[in-house]
C-alpha cells in the first residue's frame, strides 16, 4: 500500500481481476460443478487471457478456497451473533446446520457440495491450522462455552467434538437428497447424536 495509504493502481487492478475471475469461475461451477468446469469459459466471462486464471488460482480447487474462506468467515459472523443470546448447546449445533442451509440456497446444490467436499479431498491445497476455519473456532468456542456452564462434562474435549460434528455434518449434507422429508429428521437424528456423545442430557 502507498504511503498515503491508496491501493497502488497495479494493485487495484489486480484485485479487480482477481474479483472478476472468482465470479466467473462460481457462475461456471454453479452450472457444471467444479470437475467439469471449462477455464477456457472462465477467462472468456471475466475477458482475461487463459495464464491470467493461473496467476491467480494455480488450479480450481484454489477458486473454491478462496470461496471457502469468505463463506466460512460470513458464517462465523452470523453464528457469533447467533451465540451472543441465550442459548443452549443443542441450539448451537441446530444453528450452525441453519447457516449451512443459507449457504446451500445462496450458492445452489452442485456448488454447495463442491465447496463441502473440499473438506475431504486429497488434492486440497495445504494451508493450514485449525484457527483458519473461523467456523471451527466459533463452534469449539462454544462448546467450551457450554462446558464452562455444566451441560457437559468437564472432561469433554470441546476442540475434537467440534471438528467431529462439522465433519460429520458436512458428510450427510454431501451424500444426502435435499429433500426436507429426507434430510430434516436424519439431521434431528444427528444433532440428538452429537450430545449424546459430547454426554449432554439435553435433547433438541
Amino acid at each position: 500500500m502507498a504511503p498515503n495509504g491508496k491501493v497502488p493502481a497495479r494493485e487495484a487492478k489486480g484485485r479487480q481481476t482477481r474479483e472478476r475471475l472468482l465470479g466467473a469461475a462460481i457462475g461456471e461451477f454453479k452450472r457444471g460443478g467444479m470437475a467439469g468446469a471449462d477455464v477456457g469459459e472462465i477467462v472468456a466471462a471475466a475477458g482475461v487471457a487463459h495464464a491470467t486464471f493461473y496467476f491467480h488460482f494455480p488450479t480450481k480447487e484454489h477458486v473454491l478456497l478462496e470461496l471457502e474462506r469468505r463463506e466460512e468467515q460470513r458464517m462465523a459472523t452470523e453464528l457469533s451473533r447467533f451465540f451472543r443470546k441465550p442459548h443452549r448447546l443443542t441450539d448451537t449445533l441446530t444453528e450452525v446446520i441453519h447457516v449451512l442451509d443459507a449457504l446451500n440456497r445462496r450458492l445452489g446444490s452442485r456448488l454447495f457440495k463442491d465447496l463441502l467436499t473440499l473438506h475431504f479431498s486429497t488434492t486440497r491445497p495445504p494451508e493450514e491450522e485449525f484457527t483458519d476455519h473461523p467456523v471451527i473456532v466459533a463452534v469449539v468456542d462454544d462448546i467450551e462455552r457450554a462446558r464452562d456452564r455444566g451441560e457437559v462434562p468437564p472432561g469433554t474435549d470441546a476442540f475434537h467434538s467440534g471438528v467431529f460434528y462439522l465433519l460429520g455434518l458436512y458428510a450427510l449434507l454431501i451424500t444426502t437428497p435435499d429433500e426436507p422429508s429426507v434430510r430434516t429428521p436424519l439431521l434431528d437424528k444427528y444433532v440428538a447424536t452429537a450430545l449424546r456423545g459430547m454426554g449432554s442430557p439435553q435433547e433438541p
